[in-house]
């Protein structure tokens, strides 16, 4: 399964389309999921953002030994894009290392 986490872009075929960070930590947790791709601003913070599901797996990988799908971002926001970018490269090197 690939989850594509978005407010407002078309999803692309053959993904699964999530809202809120809650569905795709969900997901992430009872699905096989081989690739997320995420947005970070989903239009109510308070439900969060796509940087909470980077949160969510940094932490699953390094108390949990969860395996990690592949990751990347769409978002458009660039400050949030790079933090978000510099997350997926820490859970990878705490995977490969």
């Amino acid at each position: 399964m690939k989850i594509y986490l978005d407010d407002e872009r078309q999803t692309p075929d053959g993904w699964v389309r999530a809202y809120w960070p809650s569905e795709v930590i969900s997901l992430l947790k009872f699905e096989y999921v081989t690739e997320v791709s995420l947005d970070h601003d989903l239009g109510d913070d308070q439900r969060g953002t796509g940087y909470d599901v980077i949160l969510w797996i940094e932490e699953a990988t390094a108390i949990h030994g969860f395996k990690p799908p592949k990751l990347k971002v769409h978002s458009a926001n660039i400050s949030a894009r790079r933090k978000m970018e510099l997350g997926i490269e820490q859970i990878y090197r705490s995977v490969h290392s």
